[in-house]
């Protein structure tokens, strides 16, 4: 049987190998490849790309992957100080959203590419959770995810997948304000969205965490087999 094709959505950053020096480079961490081919599924990476959305003719699943902040301006917003936008990916990701969404091909959208479902789907954010919240528990430090128990809405789909466990890793200091036409499925202790879904189509989850860090096939298996 052939593995389920998931296309995942990537950076363009300099990167340093062997004898070459920061060179523009398509990349993603290898995490999430791992998490698709983990669940029986076949990765293939999508740089940005804002010509046209074809690729979804050859996809059975989109993972929209984490990163830099979404542009305000997306939803309608100025940008605040501590914003830092990735306008290449916006301009690429928001169109691929929307008509995989039109297709009902099945979405896994982490951290910012939850950001990017809640955007798609009509929706804004905060900018900078401290002010919002008061304090910096999802983002404690650089590169020091901040850990969480959510409380998922009973009978949704994220509360099936996690069953009893519910610890999350997260590394964000955006987060949904108005989930626009998606449901928020799960929150943290401090009432932040952590999960939204949209139960009308096949599969459409977005996580603020990044189950890809532990290879989670709750999750990463839940968008294979709805890919099949």
């Amino acid at each position: 049987m052939r593995r389920p094709i998931i296309g995942i959505t990537t950076y363009v950053e300099p990167a340093t190998w062997g004898v070459w020096q920061d060179l523009p480079t398509t990349l993603v961490p290898h995490a999430y490849v791992e998490a698709i081919t983990g669940a029986g599924g076949r990765a293939v990476l999508l740089p940005p790309d804002d010509t046209d959305t074809d690729v979804l003719r050859t996809l059975d699943g989109l993972v929209l992957s984490g990163g830099a902040d979404l542009g305000p301006a997306l939803y309608g917003a100025e940008p605040e100080p501590l914003t830092v936008a990735r306008t290449d990916r916006d301009a690429a990701e928001l169109p691929l959203t929307r008509a995989a969404l039109d297709a009902d091909r099945p979405i896994l959208g982490v951290c910012r590419g939850m950001q990017v479902l809640v955007v798609a789907a009509g929706g804004t954010l905060h900018q900078h959770l401290p002010d919002v919240l008061g304090h910096e528990k999802h983002r404690p430090a650089p590169a020091v995810y901040g850990t969480h128990a959510v409380t998922p809405v009973a009978g949704s789909r994220i509360a099936g997948l996690l069953g009893d466990d519910l610890e999350i890793h997260c590394y964000h200091h955006q987060g949904v304000a108005d989930p626009g036409s998606l449901l928020v499925t799960a929150r943290t202790e401090d009432g932040l969205p952590e999960a939204v879904e949209d139960p009308a189509r096949r599969f459409v989850l977005g996580v603020q965490w990044h189950p890809e860090l532990h290879r989670d096939k709750r999750l990463f298996g839940a968008l294979v087999d709805a890919a099949r």
